[in-house]
């Protein structure tokens, strides 16, 4: 059983998903901790209902990034993670925390990536007059939602669709793909290597996996 440690900032519904699908026995592994950088956050709930250890590492307690990520890399490393799951943290991490953990973290992103890194991924489709939308799982790598994409799920964007609409179309695709990559690491199918994600030991092109 691989041991999944969980980032949260906020309502952590991809949590409460991998939660599930690992009660499910759909994943070979098991969350030992939930850490989130905002002591309110719903997700913190989940996680604690769900028998899970929880932890809060505040900004405000913190002089700057460095020392921050510097606390939360001690604390991750702490519970011996197989994989980190960045479900919903709103902290960019620095290239220390990150090296630190390098093949070992997963991010799921609102967007078709390349396209619309960073925020407001729904508005940012709308505006361009997009007809699809959808959400990737990466590999995080020192360039912001620019790691090796894994797979992602595609939804139709409808004439006057508001950005809550498309959200909540995408965010059920989030739900049904991020526990399935899990899946797919605790399972020892998917790796990074060389900057590249590996599934079954054969790279994956720009778009992730895609079953013909």
């Amino acid at each position: 059983m691989k041991r999944i440690l969980v980032l949260i900032s906020g309502n952590g519904s991809n949590l409460q998903a991998i939660l599930d699908a690992c009660h499910a026995g759909r994943i070979a592994g098991e969350v030992v901790a939930v850490v989130s950088n905002k002591g309110e956050a719903y997700g913190l709930t989940r996680a604690r209902e769900a028998g899970c250890a929880t932890e809060v590492v505040a900004a405000a307690d913190f002089a700057d990034r460095e020392s921050y990520d510097a606390a939360l890399g001690e604390l991750v490393a702490g519970y011996r993670p197989d994989l980190i799951v960045m479900a919903g943290f709103m902290r960019i991490l620095s290239p220390g925390f990150i090296a630190r953990f390098r093949g070992r973290m997963l991010n799921i992103h609102p967007s078709l990536l390349p396209k619309y890194q960073g925020l407001h991924t729904h508005r940012l489709a709308i505006e361009a007059g997009e007809t699809e939308h959808g959400a990737s799982v990466h590999f995080v790598t020192e360039e912001l939602d620019g790691g090796p994409v894994v797979l992602q799920a595609r939804v139709p964007i409808f004439e006057d669709d508001s950005e809550e609409e498309v959200a909540a179309r995408v965010q059920v695709q989030e739900h049904a793909i991020y526990p399935l990559v899990v899946s797919w690491f605790c399972m020892g199918r998917l790796v990074m290597m060389h900057d590249k994600a590996l599934m079954d030991g054969e790279p994956l092109g720009p778009a992730g996996y895609a079953s013909e």
